[in-house]
């Protein structure tokens, strides 16, 4: 029995160990070795590392399953210090992506046998899959974040540019490309932002301005893309249904943060919601805000807009109260009395848009006010003022410091003019004679009755 188990035991020892699938490289290699490898996952470790240790298994199955797939390599930093250094390694285990032996970029996936597996085929593949118009449906719907190219031409050049930017954002993002008519008619923007764009700081000059529906809500490509375009995916899919409807109106989402201060503008709280907030601002000025909750299902968005396709909802407009008593020699406007004052048809008006802050809008007030004095009996011209930090300004009237002062004339109320001149009383006094509708009726124009000479009694 003995010799027995000696025979075995020096069998298995003469039996050859079984070859890693671990490609291992060194200083001499790293680079010729991974030069002609379309992908390859490098782990950079130390023979010491507890943790390199942990992973060797797991990393040995992984390049067992990916053999002839993706080649998984491994380098011993104790060993060939140029190559860490070289690719910046500082502690072990680091594991990156190769492409063509150039980097790509860290390894962020499962460190598991299965995880490397599943992580990698997907890295193997193809930047961008082409989508038929069923696998397109399945492909915009799933939560992760997803950029889809529209080409009439496949292989030109816009698709090969396309195809880089993929294989270099592959690991943030999923990938897809239609060349199908009916899909890129479906989906070709009428501008340059495609159908609901992410509005920002730099590109709101060119998305606002005309009827708009916005949502507001935490978005941040950089740091939670899957969370970001979750809503915005809600938000197109019910766009999509009102535009193939035939109803024109323009779509976007926008950070709550950064646009806080619209929020406040259509009396919306941005602090107290998770879901987004929902508002639009037509071309004129008008504004609507939704009041009832954004619903994951969508229901709630498709609600509010229909009623606002139908006419049904009520405008919002930020207003001081109209003021009780407004006798005095300038008119005080807000944005409910507005139309009655400066849009008056028969009046020509002067109006000052202030802020209650402005340096230059108290030093004015005084002459202001003396020049509505002087005007004051006058039928046919009006002197007022509006808070602009408390009232919504509508169009045409733009106001991007204080104080702005227009000319409303009478029967022209659609081309106010944007008064230009000197600040004092008698700059608009000579402003308002070249102007005004009528020759302006001064209180220094009066002249007193003179009194009747009495004759002197004869001595």
């Amino acid at each position: 029995m003995a010799t027995l188990l000696l025979a075995l035991l020096l069998a298995a020892a003469a039996w050859p160990a079984r070859a890693s699938d671990v490609l291992e490289l060194s200083d001499d290699d790293f680079d010729s070795g991974l030069a002609d490898r379309n992908v390859a996952l490098v782990e950079f470790y130390a023979p010491w590392c507890g943790h390199c240790k942990r992973l060797a298994p797991e990393y040995e199955a992984a390049a067992t399953r990916l053999k002839g797939i993706v080649p998984l390599v491994k380098v011993d930093c104790t060993a060939n210090s140029e190559t860490c250094n070289k690719y910046g390694v500082s502690g072990y285990p680091t594991l990156k992506i190769f492409r063509n032996g150039e980097e790509s970029g860290a390894y962020d996936g499962p460190r598991t046998a299965d995880g490397i597996v599943s992580h990698l085929k997907k890295q193997a593949g193809p930047a961008s899959v082409p989508l038929s118009p069923e696998g397109f449906e399945k492909f915009i719907n799933e939560k992760d974040a997803a950029v889809v190219g529209f080409f009439r031409e496949m292989f030109g050049d816009a698709h090969s540019e396309y195809m880089k930017a993929a294989s270099n954002l592959r690991d943030h993002y999923r990938f897809g490309h239609v060349s199908d008519e009916d899909l890129i008619k479906k989906y070709e923007p009428d501008g340059d932002f495609g159908l609901c764009p992410h509005m920002t700081e730099d590109n709101k000059e060119l998305i606002q301005g005309k009827d708009i529906l916005v949502a507001y809500y935490d978005v941040d490509y950089e740091k939670n893309p899957k969370g970001s375009n979750y809503w915005r995916n809600r938000v197109m899919k019910v766009a999509q249904s009102f535009l193939d409807a035939g109803h024109k109106l323009n779509f976007a989402v926008a950070s709550r943060k950064t646009f806080g201060h619209e929020l406040t503008e259509f009396g919306l709280d941005g602090s107290t919601s998770d879901v987004p907030l929902v508002a639009i601002r037509t071309a004129k000025g008008e504004k609507f805000a939704m009041q009832e909750e954004f619903s994951r299902d969508g229901k709630a968005l498709e609600r509010f807009l229909q009623d606002y396709f139908d006419g049904k909802l009520k405008r919002y407009l930020k207003s001081e109260p109209i003021p009780e008593n407004n006798d005095g020699p300038v008119k005080v406007v807000v944005a409910e009395n507005f139309d009655e004052i400066v849009n008056a048809e028969n009046k020509d008006v002067l109006v000052e848009f202030y802020a209650p802050w402005c340096g230059h809008c108290k030093n004015l007030e005084p002459k202001y006010k003396e020049l509505g004095e002087k005007l004051n009996k006058d039928p046919h011209i009006v002197i007022a003022k509006m808070d602009a930090t408390a009232n919504d300004v509508p169009l045409p009237y733009e106001v991007k410091g204080f104080p702005t002062i227009y000319f409303s004339p009478a029967g022209s109320k659609q081309s106010p003019k944007k008064y230009e001149g000197g600040r004092e009383v008698s700059d608009f006094v000579s402003y308002l004679k070249r102007e005004a509708t009528y020759p302006p009726i001064l209180q220094e124009d009066e002249k007193p009755k003179k009194k009747k000479k009495v004759p002197k009694e004869d001595l």
